[in-house]
C-alpha cells in the first residue's frame, strides 16, 4: 500500500515528505514534546484535521501526538493530555472546548495554544491574528513566546465559565449571532437575529455593581479583557462597558453598531476598569461568554484573572509598530 496523502497548505503531500523539511522552533522557549487536542466535529475543523495536524508536527524535529476528542471520552482525554505535562498543549476545537482546557490548565499548566476551531474564534483570532488553523499552528510554533492571558471568571450558581476576551451581559447579547450573520453574509438571518434582541430591549434592565461600589442599571454589561480592550494597556482589570440606551431610537442605532461595526464608539456607551462585579435582574439573564450564549439566573458574579493561563503566541506588536 502506498503512503497515506494528507494536504498541508493546500497541496498534497506524504508524511514523509513533510518530516523531510524540518523547520525551526520558536528560539524564545524550549520545546521537545508536543500534545494536540482535535475535536473533528467542531464547526471548521472537519475529519482530515487530525491527519494534516500529524503531517505538519512531523516537520518540527520534536516528539509530537495528535489525539482526536471523541464524545464521552472528553474529559478523560483532555485529562489524559494535562496529566502528561508535555511542553505545548495544541487545542484544535471550538471556542468552548478551547476556552474550557484553558481554564483546566490554569497558570501553572502547559503552554496552551488555542488554534481557531469554532465559529468566532475570539480568543484565537486575538492572538495569531488568522481564521486559520495551519498558520496559526505555525506562528505559535515558530515565533511564540510564553504570554500570560489575563481573563475573567463567571459565577453563577453551580457554574463557573472563564473568559479571556468578553462576556455580554442582558438583551444586547441576542445581537452577537446577529454580527456573525452579517460577517458570513448572511444578511436576513442578520435582521432577523437584530429584530429578535430589539423586541427584547428595555423588557428587563440589569442591576450591576462595580468594585462594591453603588448599585447602577443597564439595558447591558459587557466586560472586556485586557487582551481584547482598546482602552486598557495592562493587566489592571476587565474593561466595563455599559450600555444605557434611553429610546428605542438609540437601542436601534446601538443594535446597528453591534451588527456593523464597534459598538463601544456609541454615545450611550461608558467604560471603566474594574476586578469584581455583581449582576442581578429580575429574569434570567441572556449571556455570550466568548461567543458561547448562555442563560444565566437572577444574580451572578464576576471576578478578574490576572493571569489565567499561559499561552504560546507571537510578542504582540509594539504601539508604535502599529500607529
Amino acid at each position: 500500500m502506498g503512503e497515506a496523502m494528507v494536504k498541508v497548505d493546500d497541496e498534497a503531500v506524504t508524511v514523509s515528505d513533510v518530516a523531510a523539511e524540518t523547520r525551526s522552533l520558536t528560539p524564545h522557549v524550549a520545546i521537545s514534546r508536543i500534545i494536540m487536542l482535535v475535536n473533528p466535529l467542531s464547526g471548521s475543523v472537519g475529519p482530515r484535521a487530525a491527519g494534516e495536524a500529524e503531517a505538519i508536527l512531523a516537520g518540527y524535529g520534536c516528539e509530537a501526538s495528535v489525539v482526536a476528542l471523541e464524545g464521552d471520552l472528553f474529559d478523560s482525554q483532555i485529562n489524559a493530555a494535562l496529566e502528561a505535562k508535555p511542553d505545548v498543549l495544541l487545542v484544535l476545537a471550538g471556542d468552548g472546548t478551547a476556552g474550557t482546557i484553558a481554564s483546566r490548565a490554569g497558570p501553572d499548566g502547559p503552554l496552551v495554544a488555542p488554534l481557531p476551531g469554532g465559529t468566532m474564534n475570539m480568543l484565537p483570532k486575538a492572538l495569531y491574528g488568522t481564521a486559520d488553523w495551519k498558520l496559526a499552528l505555525r506562528r505559535a510554533l515558530e515565533d511564540g513566546v510564553p504570554q500570560p492571558v489575563a481573563g475573567g471568571e463567571v459565577r453563577d450558581g453551580d457554574l463557573c465559565q472563564s473568559f479571556y476576551c468578553a462576556a455580554i451581559f442582558g438583551s444586547p447579547a441576542l445581537w452577537a449571532p446577529a454580527r456573525e450573520a452579517m460577517r458570513t453574509g448572511k444578511l436576513k438571518l442578520a435582521w432577523l437575529h437584530a429584530r429578535r434582541a430589539l423586541r427584547r430591549a428595555f423588557s428587563g434592565r440589569l442591576r450591576f455593581s462595580l468594585d462594591g461600589r453603588k448599585s447602577r442599571r443597564a439595558e447591558a454589561l459587557v466586560l472586556i479583557s485586557p487582551m481584547i480592550s482598546r482602552a486598557m494597556d495592562e493587566n489592571t482589570g476587565l474593561e466595563a462597558a455599559a450600555m444605557n440606551p434611553s429610546d428605542a431610537m438609540q437601542a436601534f442605532r446601538l443594535a446597528a453598531h453591534a451588527v456593523m461595526d464597534d459598538w463601544r464608539q456609541d454615545p450611550a456607551v461608558t467604560t471603566r476598569a474594574t476586578q469584581r462585579v455583581a449582576i442581578r435582574a429580575r429574569s434570567r439573564i441572556p449571556a455570550v461568554i466568548d461567543g458561547e450564549p448562555v442563560q444565566l439566573h437572577h444574580e451572578a458574579r464576576v471576578k478578574f484573572l490576572p493571569k489565567a493561563f499561559r499561552a504560546l503566541a507571537p510578542r504582540p506588536p509594539a504601539a508604535e509598530d502599529t500607529v
